[in-house]
């Protein structure tokens, strides 16, 4: 009995700890992405977001690495490539929420 609840542990720790690393592939693995945005041009301007337009998490919380896009002169930053996905599906709706991100940054300063 003793030795199956160990097993089962076992089991699950194996789960978690695969689970864990899907998720850093796919949302802290974009080394792609920001090699790319690297590769641009070197008149963008960084737009200076602090917070990934689309999932709202902030980007220099320590345990991200974060990934950037450029659109249309700017550089964007973004917590993860996935996030890149989606702002490009619809790059205004998130611009806006940059700016409004910026203007309350610049109010508070």
């Amino acid at each position: 009995m003793f030795r199956k609840i160990i097993m089962f542990l076992i089991g699950c720790a194996f789960v978690l700890g695969i689970g864990r690393l899907s998720f850093a592939m796919n949302c802290g693995g974009h080394s792609e992405a920001k090699a790319a945005s690297d590769t641009t041009s070197k008149e963008a301007i960084n737009a200076g977001n602090k917070i990934c337009p689309v999932s709202g998490e902030k980007i220099d919380d320590g345990n991200m690495d974060p990934a950037t896009y450029e659109y249309q002169g700017k550089i964007y930053n973004f917590c993860c490539a996935m996030c890149i996905d989606e702002f490009k599906k619809d790059p205004e709706k998130y611009i806006e929420k940059v700016e409004e991100e910026l203007k309350t940054q610049a109010e508070a300063e």
